[in-house]
């Protein structure tokens, strides 16, 4: 597991995938902090990573990621069960809430690079 504070090669994400699931990463990011975890089985002991360095759960996002579909709207998942948060208005395992999902894809452009 490790936290992606700066950029992530698109190579690294597809070795990921392949030692992984062959074609999906699984992928936890702190909205706030601009962080991206990956590199587990779980999204749980992605969040758990983020949360002892800091993060603040509200701030926490599962998603996957798929990188033969790079620079797609397929490249990005949002599906977790770390998701589920009624308290937050988020009753399913998506991201519900457009303007999350905006921040999410936005900060995932920003660190995942060719």
């Amino acid at each position: 597991m490790k936290i992606i504070k700066d950029k992530i090669k698109l190579d690294t994400i597809f070795e990921t995938a392949e030692k992984m699931f062959g074609d999906m990463v699984k992928a936890v990011v702190d909205i706030e902090k601009k962080d991206l975890a990956i590199d587990a089985a779980m999204h749980s002991d992605l969040e758990k990573l983020l949360l002892e360095n800091g993060s603040e759960q509200k701030n926490l996002w599962g998603i996957n990621l798929y990188p033969a579909f790079f620079e797609t709207k397929n490249f990005i998942e949002f599906d977790s069960m770390i998701n589920i948060r009624p308290f937050q208005g988020n009753r399913s395992r998506s991201v519900e809430n457009i303007d999350i999902q905006n921040k999410i894809i936005k900060l995932v452009n920003e660190k995942v690079k060719k």
